[in-house]
């Protein structure tokens, strides 16, 4: 089971992309694609034309990490093709991993930070 921390940003990348493409080509399509640094630390998920397979990059500080997922039955939940992404939180993306349909769930509202005094 992949876990992101709750505070890390996940962008879903809306157009299917060639999942032959590694490393490179992936964090080539966050910079030009989706305008965003492959290297902030936020994971960038993508799924093949049949919708059936995913790939999240992310830089874990040390390199970069691919991850891979293919489902044997069904395909994952995905908004409608265009271009750019989508943001998504961290629990939202576990679900999409499961292949459940996270567009059910609802974020809390982002509570401030107590000052200090």
């Amino acid at each position: 089971m992949l876990q992101f921390a709750p505070g890390v940003k996940v962008y879903l990348a809306l157009k299917p992309v060639d999942m032959r493409r590694g490393f490179d080509g992936l964090a080539a399509d966050v910079a030009q694609v989706l305008r965003n640094d492959p290297y902030s630390g936020a994971a960038f998920v993508f799924r093949s034309k049949r919708g059936d397979y995913v790939k999240i990059l992310t830089w874990d500080g040390s390199g970069l990490c691919l991850f891979a997922k293919r489902l044997e039955k069904g395909r994952f939940v995905w908004p409608p093709v265009v271009e750019g992404a989508l943001q998504l939180t961290a629990a939202q993306l576990a679900l999409l991993i499961e292949g459940i349909d996270w567009r059910r769930t609802v974020a809390p509202d982002t509570v401030e930070r107590p000052a200090f005094l």
